[in-house]
């Protein structure tokens, strides 16, 4: 059988992958890895040089790649017959990455090599990858006693069977919901483009009226706008219920969330922590669990007499239009009431200058700005029609690529999300550079008329974006620490949350929007009121991601969770957090991907860390001109280009000339005294 995925070149050959591809490439790439690997482990310790290291990095080179290829399809085109390939490959990749985690025989040859003379005549980038590589052998179990490591080995399995299905259900749970209204009155107050959508759904399922969804493009603006209180409950009541006990039997998360809990408690035990979040913080900037707790209620009692103030301004919008009780699906609306009576603008009134055109020729122009670089479309094999491709060029060549996947559909993961396709590598043959995956749920265009994104859905793109420069503007061809890969979790944020700061400035706005009727760029006056916006309800946005983090991590410090309660627990994180308190019935963990499904568990507070350090970093562009070339070009060098050939610390003060600070955060946010 002819298999694209083995057959590949340079870029993949997404349009002629199948389910049927998929175990026969895995299983082959595995087979002559393992052959490899033995031949390797007869190796002589006494004269080990580095070009053992090579070898075996060129064997999760290939792997990658290749898995890459199939993941990411799994993401944006899943379906039962790729889903039950991919979970079965899944298992063959747990399995053979286990194995060779605690393959005693490479774990000596690397610390053979560690003490050998060769090591100190070694440059800093390849002594860092034996560095890390020793302590990844160690936190994979090769010291384990011969019935641990089997023991270790299983539960690493279970668990990726188990997050695999715990996002199963969920997109299941978001696929499988409609609500279908044939009365026209109930739909008073929703804009015109989610009703034209909702509309074309309806008729593409063979019904009357207007058909909504779970999917973010037709959720956020249903609750945003609809002036129909039963309506907005409804809609509230199954996203905050989706993938739980109050759904479906078969697609109910909570045994799943209590099994992953338990074993990440049961792994971190048999490698000598007392608990899961200890494993976590050992490979990230954070010194211990405590320190990030401390640092979460710190930010939560700074932002708390804001987001106090904000829910009594949202208390009194509701009062005024007769409800006395406000609850959660009302907050979204009288939110959006407020900020259109306190700034005069809305969602929609916005989006109309922002076509996706003018919006990607705009990121194109900050990239251009900042770095040099030219980003053009091109032509690729890509997986859906409406997928675009570009590179990135500098004096005259490509030095990266990424394939640009933007609208919701069916079938496709919810979410923002960049992912590595091809990372930069010497083992790189026939395609020298990086090539990323950004991927975003926006809706998609109506018509005629091109895609209208929300300011915040500019910033998402731009935050993706910062993620893929990180990937794509790598310097290190050392396939290990090459992009993303090696810098600390708690750090992988600033390039994405630094981007989203350009999304704020006039310069780039003035150029990046045209009204999508009258092709005037967006007025000044329009401009001022947007960022007087800009931090509108920042007290009770920071509490809400300082309650998810903090829960996240309370959850993973449990040294015996198989008894906790974890709705308990966030109950009462809420009770000490929260000002917008949820009703009893939601169930916000039983789709909380990010840390049961995705890399973040006992890591989701990396989002305000690195906020930390992204804010203060951006200063430097706010003191000597946001789009300053000199100070674009030492970004790059510092942060960008160095991958995680070193800390990401290290890197921060090579940047600033200092350790960080939270006060540019605080002064971004609007919290500042």
């Amino acid at each position: 059988m002819n298999n694209p995925i083995l057959e590949q070149i340079d870029l993949p050959i997404f349009d002629h992958i199948k389910a049927e591809h998929i175990y026969p490439a895995i299983t082959k790439i595995i087979n002559e890895n393992n052959s490899k690997i033995k031949v390797i482990e007869n190796y002589n310790a006494s004269k080990i040089d580095y070009a053992f290291v090579d070898e075996l990095s060129q064997l999760d080179y290939k792997l990658s790649n290749a898995w890459s290829q199939i993941g990411h399809l799994n993401s944006v085109m899943n379906s039962d017959l790729y889903r039950g390939e991919y979970n079965k490959c899944r298992e063959l990749i747990t399995d053979y990455y286990s194995n060779l985690s605690q393959n005693t025989k490479i774990f000596y040859l690397y610390k053979a090599l560690k003490e050998s003379t060769i090591f100190n005549s070694l440059n800093a980038i390849q002594q860092k990858i034996i560095n890390d590589e020793i302590k990844d052998f160690k936190l994979g179990g090769v010291d384990l006693d011969e019935d641990k490591k089997t023991i270790f080995k299983e539960l690493q399995s279970k668990l990726a069977k188990l997050s695999s299905k715990f996002e199963e259900n969920v997109l299941d749970e978001t696929n499988n919901f409609t609500l279908n209204i044939i009365d026209d009155s109930q739909l008073d107050g929703i804009p015109e483009d989610i009703l034209e959508s909702a509309r074309s759904l309806a008729k593409e399922n063979g019904q009357k009226g207007h058909t909504f969804t779970l999917h973010f493009p037709c959720y956020v603006p249903l609750l945003q706008y609809a002036k129909n209180r039963n309506l907005r409950k409804q809609m509230y009541e199954a996203y905050a219920k989706k993938a739980s006990e109050f759904s479906d039997k078969k697609f109910d998360n909570t045994t799943i969330i209590k099994d992953i809990l338990s074993h990440r408690a049961s792994i971190a035990k048999l490698l000598g922590f007392d608990n899961y979040a200890e494993l976590s913080i050992d490979i990230k900037m954070a010194n211990n669990p405590e320190e990030v707790c401390s640092f979460l209620r710190d930010l939560s009692h700074k932002a708390k007499p804001y987001g106090l103030k904000d829910f009594e301004e949202l208390q009194e919008a509701a009062k005024k239009n007769g409800i006395n009780d406000l609850e959660a699906w009302d907050v979204a609306f009288y939110s959006e009431a407020i900020k259109q009576e306190k700034y005069s603008i809305n969602d929609q009134e916005i989006k109309q200058f922002f076509p996706e055109n003018k919006v990607i020729e705009g990121l194109f122009n900050v990239i251009k700005n900042l770095y040099g670089i030219d980003v053009v479309e091109s032509a690729a094999s890509v997986w859906h029609k409406d997928v675009k491709y570009y590179e990135l060029c500098q004096n005259n060549k490509v030095i990266g690529s990424f394939y640009l996947d933007l609208y919701a559909r069916k079938n496709k993961r919810g979410g923002a999300w960049m992912d590595e396709c091809i990372s930069k590598s010497k083992f790189n043959t026939n395609i020298d550079y990086p090539v990323a995956y950004l991927t975003c749920n926006f809706a998609s265009p109506i018509g005629k008329n091109p895609a209208l994104f929300t300011h915040d859905e500019v910033i998402t793109l731009f935050h993706e974006c910062g993620h893929g420069l990180h990937h794509l503007l790598t310097e290190i061809s050392e396939f290990n620490l090459s992009g993303i890969k090696g810098v600390e979790w708690d750090a992988v944020e600033l390039p994405s949350q630094f981007m989203e700061n350009f999304c704020w400035d006039w310069n780039v706005i003035e150029n990046m929007t045209q009204h999508v009727h009258t092709k005037e760029s967006m007025p000044k006056e329009l401009f001022d009121k947007l960022i007087l916006s800009k931090n509108f309800q920042s007290g009770m946005q920071t509490l809400r991601q300082v309650e998810f983090a903090l829960f996240d991590m309370l959850i993973h410090m449990e040294s015996n969770p198989d008894n906790l309660d974890v709705i308990s627990v966030l109950e009462s994180v809420r009770d000490e957090i929260a000002v917008v308190r949820p009703p009893h019935w939601n169930r916000f963990p039983h789709s909380f991907s990010h840390i049961f499904a995705g890399g973040y568990a006992a890591g989701y507070y990396s989002y305000k860390w690195a906020e930390v350090l992204s804010a203060d970093v951006f200063e430097e562009f706010e003191n000597n001109g946001v789009l300053n070339k000199e100070v674009g070009s030492k970004f790059r060098k510092e942060i960008l280009s160095v991958g995680g050939s070193r800390s990401a610390k290290e890197s921060f003060i090579k940047f600033k000339g200092r350790e960080p600070s939270i006060n540019a955060l605080l002064r971004h946010n609007g919290l500042a005294a």
